[in-house]
């Protein structure tokens, strides 16, 4: 055993040689941690590069792969011919434009659009969501800008293709939160502004909010058009299909312009989704070819969602087939009989059963008579309940959301209440005083309460009506447009607001 003044002179020596060695070896600790958590840094930030997609692939998109869009695709025509043949226009001093931005609604074929550009024109196409340029590290967006401009540069003749553009390019606020950001959009700006003409390089960009983008990118010279691409109308929505059901075994009962009637107001995604749904469904069945049965369920798969097999009490079920039966009588009292395309009381998606109700024409305004009839149609399935029961349930909240929105547009929006029709009300507007708001919320409460004392009223003078329609749906659940229209003969049709527009009121001359 040591003797303790052994261990107390080993414990200064240690001691001694810690306090020499530690100002040498800390930091050289301290470096190397800095080092591997540098290291574990650059090793965890995801990796993104753009998509890259050759004229020359087997995953290119043709004109004729894409439909409904006519007035966008004569717009990029353009751009193909400048990829194709710049010295036509570069003789008469024309250059090529920078950047085009496409704008719409979601799935409107947006992408489509700019991957058939890139193929048609033969120049490289590389394609990357703005999102994914920024994150959390500081100055790795606008690196990410950089890298993608200089590859399209390397390859051009080129396109790029900036998906969700609003992602980076919305409106800079001026202050310090979001820096990172708004140096990833100044890096795009630069780029945008540092193209050399010789280098054919396009940018093409797509958003869905053109009203939150940042006025630096939208100015030309940089964005230098802005091409709408909307909902496709009807010639559009057959063309759609006819693209869709390409190499698609369809049964000989099968119209294409049928179904293209009963999807006013879907967008060519839905209208592929739809497509799919059919093919799907006919597989289920086992069978070598699409019928037009199947069309009509991937319709109602997917404007109101898979089938939920709930199961509801006796009740609870004719609760229900009254309050269905209430929106289809009241929509036939009001002229639109037509419009009903499905009446069941099977649930799907949220709601417990519904009334399927589609547009037989596309239609780009709405009178004010037809917004009414459109609430109280919403509002008779709980009106029928009133009427029958005496009492009202919970069945209505989606449609009292519908009708609040109506008239909520109608007021702030269209200038259609009763006493403010000749200025908007919308709340975001900072100007607007308490009493206008106070104003907006009255007028939106006096057009729902009326439009539900009309639509109790149509219940009451049609009640036979309802407890026959209730009554069946009771015992075969569906029921199709022509079904209802056959079951409610007997309905009196007391306005069509639909047939008025656009027809001129009669006058009474002057002394007459």
């Amino acid at each position: 055993m040591l003797p303790l003044a052994d261990v107390s002179s080993a414990f200064a020596a240690v001691g001694q040689w810690i306090a020499v060695a530690l100002p040498i070896v800390l930091p050289v600790l301290l470096v190397a941690a800095l080092v591997v958590m540098i290291v574990l840094m650059i090793r965890m930030t995801p990796r993104t590069r753009p998509q890259q997609i050759r004229p020359d692939s087997a995953d290119v998109v043709r004109w004729e792969d894409v439909a409904g869009v006519d007035e966008a695709k004569d717009e990029l025509r353009e751009i193909v011919e400048f990829l194709r043949e710049p010295e036509r226009f570069e003789r008469l001093g024309a250059r090529l434009p920078t950047g085009l931005l496409l704008y719409g609604p979601p799935g409107t074929g947006k992408t489509l659009l700019a991957r058939a550009v890139a193929s048609e024109s033969g120049a490289a196409f590389f394609s990357q969501s703005a999102a994914s340029f920024v994150e959390m590290f500081a100055g790795l967006g606008a690196a990410r800008v950089r890298r993608l401009f200089a590859e399209a540069r390397k390859h051009a003749p080129a396109i790029v293709f900036i998906d969700e553009l609003d992602a980076v390019g919305t409106a800079r606020q001026g202050s310090g939160l979001n820096r990172e950001g708004d140096q990833t959009l100044n890096q795009l700006l630069v780029e945008l502004d540092g193209f050399a003409q010789t280098k054919r390089v396009v940018v093409i960009a797509a958003s869905n909010r053109l009203d939150a983008l940042d006025p630096a990118l939208l100015r030309p010279g940089r964005f230098d058009r802005h091409v709408h691409v909307t909902q496709p109308d009807l010639p559009g929505r057959i063309a759609i299909l006819g693209v869709h059901t390409r190499g698609k075994p369809l049964a000989a009962k099968v119209d294409l312009t049928r179904v293209a009637r009963a999807t006013a107001g879907l967008g060519g995604a839905d209208l592929a989704n739809i497509c799919n749904e059919a093919a799907i469904n006919a597989g289920r069945a086992d069978r070598d070819e699409i019928r037009a049965g199947d069309f009509d369920w991937a319709i109602e798969r997917v404007v109101a969602g898979l089938q939920a097999r709930r199961a509801m009490t006796a009740k609870e079920l004719r609760v229900l087939a009254h309050h269905e039966a209430g929106h289809a009588v009241v929509a036939l009292a009001l002229g639109r009989a037509e419009a009903i395309v499905r009446l069941t009381i099977v649930s799907r998606g949220s709601a417990l059963g519904y009334m399927l109700s589609l547009p037989d024409e596309d239609r780009y305004m709405r009178t004010r008579d037809e917004l009414l009839d459109g609430i109280r149609i919403s509002l008779g399935g709980r009106a029928a309940e009133q009427v029958v029961f005496g009492r009202i349930s919970t069945a209505a909240s989606g449609d009292l959301r519908a009708a609040t929105e109506t008239a909520r547009a109608m007021v702030v929006d269209y200038g259609m209440g009763e006493t403010v029709r000749t200025r908007t009300l919308r709340a975001e507007d900072r100007l607007l005083s308490e009493e206008s708001l106070r104003l907006a919320d009255a007028e939106e409460a006096r057009i729902t309460d009326e439009a539900y004392v009309d639509a109790v009223a149509i219940c009451e003078r049609e009640h036979v009506a309802i407890e026959r329609l209730a009554a069946a749906l009771l015992q075969h659940e569906t029921f199709d447009g022509a079904q209802v229209r056959e079951l409610l003969t007997d309905v009196a049709v007391e306005s069509d607001a639909a047939a008025w527009v656009g027809v001129a009121q009669t006058r009474t001359a002057p002394g007459s």
